[in-house]
């Protein structure tokens, strides 16, 4: 993803002033950070909770993309606040996985009435992804479980009860990120699926979602970027 973002913010007429890397030192992130207008973040679940924060105590407004950070959204979020900073997050930046994301709001919801269907969801990613389920695949899921009484929860492998929304994670070489939502009954089964063909849209989703932050304050994600 970094070579991408990379790539797509030199084609639209950016520079990059700074990379940071595993061996970056914190004084050298505080003055890379500091030479930017804003910081992209697509980093690993265990680096993006110090990286997002460095950015917004430099005052610098940051993207993120990094999924399986969240518990410490709370206080990462608090952090933007008090500093009166930009905090831009997405589980997935591709503008057909957030039309995918409506649409699976509008299925849930037809589906709640339909008791004699069970949903289930498969997520399938490159073996370098380091979190599963997918950060897309809990968004779809917490969208389901608003919407169908029946379901309150949602777990990776196979369901203990029926109240439990099962989430499959298959890790297959170059498979930029492919889900399906299934639901079944006893005479028929209905699919919702997205299939990235490549990385390149969620690059660009990213770079103009730095394109869009600066000069803003709060917390945002793809509806307020798309109008959604």
């Amino acid at each position: 993803m970094g070579r991408e973002i990379e790539q797509i913010a030199l084609e639209r007429g950016h520079h990059i002033v700074f990379k940071s890397t595993r061996n970056t030192s914190a004084e050298e992130l505080k003055t890379g950070l500091l030479a930017a207008d804003v910081a992209i973040e697509f980093s690993t679940p265990q680096s993006a909770n110090e990286l997002i924060s460095a950015a917004l105590l430099n005052g610098i407004p940051v993207v993120s993309g990094t999924t399986g950070w969240l518990a410490h959204w709370d206080d990462v979020n608090a952090l933007r606040a008090d500093k009166k900073g930009a905090l831009f997050y997405a589980s997935n930046f591709s503008l057909g996985v957030n039309l995918f994301f409506a649409l699976n709001k509008k299925m849930a919801n037809l589906m709640n009435g339909q008791s004699e269907y069970d949903v289930q969801m498969i997520e399938t990613h490159h073996t370098r992804k380091k979190d599963a389920p997918s950060g897309t695949a809990i968004t779809l899921a917490e969208q389901i479980i608003e919407k169908i009484d029946r379901k309150d929860g949602w777990l990776l492998g196979k369901p203990e009860a029926t109240n439990q929304l099962s989430i499959r994670s298959e890790r297959i070489d170059d498979v930029p990120g492919t889900h399906e939502i299934i639901y079944e009954s006893d005479i028929d089964i209905i699919n919702l699926r997205h299939e990235a063909k490549s990385r390149k849209g969620f690059a660009l989703g990213a770079v103009v979602a730095a394109e869009w932050v600066p000069g803003k304050t709060g917390t945002f994600g793809m509806n307020d970027l798309l109008n959604l």
